[in-house]
């Protein structure tokens, strides 16, 4: 993605949505050399279980020359309140589902609809033994 992205200089800065994007948010801003980072704070999504949206934090302005970044775009609800937010943003995404797809301007893999992601973030580190038993 980071190299889709390029170059830098064109970006003011990066808006990541909280909780899903603050992880590639900050991927992204350390690849890009962008040390503006923002965050918009939406919920819906109860683990989940989708839910009703609302706006706990938003970041100034309309979105010129920002990227907004997320982990997915599933229905497009919260995609659509993003594009509300900032027009003028560049929204790109890790995963996105054919719902929300036209929702984003560049996203890096395509999931089924009916795909639940688990992020590697939201999960805990277990030991898995070997599957030979030594």
């Amino acid at each position: 993605m980071a190299s889709r992205l390029m170059p830098s200089e064109q970006w003011k800065g990066i808006i990541a949505v909280s909780r899903g994007g603050l992880v590639p948010g900050a991927l992204l801003a350390r690849e890009l050399g962008i040390r503006h980072v923002d965050t918009v704070c939406i919920s819906s999504y109860d683990h989940d279980n989708q839910r009703e949206l609302k706006v706990l934090k938003r970041a100034e302005g309309d979105g010129e020359g920002f990227i907004v970044i997320d982990d997915l775009v599933d229905t497009g609800g919260t995609a659509v309140a993003i594009r509300e937010m900032y027009p003028k943003a560049h929204f790109v995404t890790i995963f996105a589902k054919p719902a929300g797809r036209p929702l984003v301007n560049d996203y890096v893999v395509d999931i089924p609809q009916d795909t639940w992601i688990e992020q590697p973030w939201d999960m805990g580190v277990v030991f898995v033994p070997p599957i030979s038993g030594r």
